[in-house]
């Protein structure tokens, strides 16, 4: 990827105060920004980049959740899982098909630093409408991002999911994606995988697939953990996004919960040496308790915010 594409695939903030809030864009980093045409040509003369977009514009771009914990009433006991609201799944799912390719946010104050990261780890074409108040953190992350390493690797998958377009298959690709099972979405079966779920089959029966959390679980039943290209121990608010070619790898981890998470395990299939690691809010971290052992790599990440990345080679 080259430099001016990294720099596009940056999130994009959609800013509709006037040209005297630039001292602040400034200060949180801010360069490009999309902003109402009336007010582009302002933009401009006080040394920003900028894309002109009416609200009528923005609003015609797919809107995407608010990402993080979502309180339900239906789910109230403790013992359950939290209920994630991510969209990492759904930017897959439409990246295998002609029609929606680009998103926005329209974001309540607190989420601006989480939907930046989400949008940056699956490649997706958003815009950002944001509180006020989170520019701040939301040039902070802007500021890690623009420090990564520029990568264009392609995701890697156990299995592939055969999307009939429907509802039911866009649930079962939502907790498939909650409980780390990688997959890829495609019209048709793909010879390359052992597991290609299509609802309605023998095997994959469309009763099953209504209760979309059991089914994740029978998914993760008949791969085995044993062949999972990766495992995360210890927390139900960490997404992974793998991606990878022969040589190496890229983690891409995202922390839904909104707290700082302690000493993440992490189990990879295949090994791999130790690589660089970036945790946005820490900068440079070391991995620990490093281990190779039957067949897989297993480390720790001591902590993370928001976002990690984690690049390893192949040995």
């Amino acid at each position: 990827m080259n430099s001016l594409l990294f720099l596009l695939a940056l999130p994009l903030l959609y800013w509709q105060g006037g040209v005297e809030s630039a001292p602040a864009l400034r200060e949180a980093g801010v360069e490009r920004l999309c902003v109402p045409p009336d007010m582009a040509e302002s933009w401009r003369k006080a040394g920003f980049s900028v894309v002109p977009m009416s609200q009528v514009e923005f609003a015609s771009r797919e809107k995407l959740l608010t990402p993080g914990i979502a309180a339900r009433a239906d789910v109230a006991s403790p013992t359950r899982s939290p209920w994630v609201n991510a969209n990492g799944w759904r930017i897959l799912r439409d990246s295998s098909r002609d029609g929606i390719d680009k998103y926005h946010y329209d974001l309540p104050a607190g989420k601006a630093l989480l939907a930046a990261a989400e949008a940056f780890a699956y490649g997706a074409d958003v815009i950002l409408k944001i509180d006020p108040s989170d520019l701040e953190e939301f040039g902070r992350m802007l500021s890690f991002l623009r420090q990564l390493p520029k990568d264009d690797l392609p995701t890697l998958a156990d299995l592939a999911v055969v999307d009939d377009g429907s509802t039911l298959a866009g649930e079962v690709m939502n907790l498939l994606a909650r409980r780390n099972l990688l997959f890829r979405v495609s019209p048709t079966p793909l010879s390359q995988f052992r597991f290609n779920i299509k609802l309605g089959t023998e095997e994959y029966p469309k009763k099953e697939a209504k209760d979309p959390s059991l089914f994740a679980l029978k998914i993760r039943r008949l791969l085995t953990d044993e062949q999972r290209r990766l495992r995360i121990y210890g927390s139900e608010v960490v997404i992974c996004r793998l991606t990878g070619d022969d040589s190496r790898v890229r983690m891409h981890l995202l922390n839904y919960g909104g707290r700082e998470i302690a000493g993440l395990r992490i189990r990879l299939r295949g090994a791999y040496a130790k690589g660089e690691v970036f945790v946005d809010g820490s900068g440079r971290m070391q991995l620990t308790d490093y281990a190779l052992t039957d067949g897989a790599t297993e480390f720790s990440l001591p902590k993370m915010e928001t976002y990690a990345v984690i690049d390893l080679p192949k040995r």
